[in-house]
């Protein structure tokens, strides 16, 4: 009996120190999918917190099933550099300050990439101290290409919407 209260009060302190965003020093790691118009990707993430509310980090993805997006004009499939994209990101972090749960985090951001300047808005649960659940909206603000965009130009250059693992490293 005593061991199993033990172990019971393992798993609950492991549920309670679960904590979405600890501020400087810490460490998110995510990887998941990408889905935007015309195409479905893979992406990952890497997060650095530098104060209580604040983090930099870097994203880079590469979209997978493509084949159906053709340059018209040119008569073909798009390229390496169409399909992957590389940003860097701010994120302000306000899972304490909206206080839903120690385990929730809401962190709206800019990004600098590849592309585009853009805005995202993400949400992460974590289950334990080092597994969560993360989702991503992410929004162009201003396309470095202001011509007319080719049907390949266009991926990673929408609306896109990022989905899956997190990992407090």
């Amino acid at each position: 009996m005593k061991l199993f209260t033990t172990i019971i009060a393992l798993f609950c302190f492991q549920f309670a120190i679960s904590q979405a965003f600890y501020g400087k020093g810490d460490v998110k790691f995510q990887v998941g999918a990408n889905f935007q118009n015309n195409a479905t990707g893979i992406m990952a993430s890497a997060d650095f917190g530098l104060g209580d509310n604040i983090s930099v980090g870097i994203v880079s993805g590469y979209l997978l099933g493509v084949e159906k997006v053709r340059d018209a004009s040119a008569g073909k499939n798009p390229e390496f550099t169409d399909r992957f994209d590389l940003k860097g990101r701010f994120n302000a972090h306000l899972g304490n300050v909206i206080n839903v749960d120690t385990r929730f985090d809401i962190y709206p951001g800019l990004n600098v990439g590849l592309k585009n300047f853009g805005a995202h808005l993400g949400m992460r649960y974590f289950f334990t101290h080092g597994f969560g659940l993360f989702t991503e909206l992410n929004i162009p603000i201003s396309k470095y290409n202001t011509d007319d965009l080719t049907p390949a130009e266009k991926l990673n250059n929408q609306v896109s919407v990022n989905a899956g693992l997190s990992f407090n490293i």
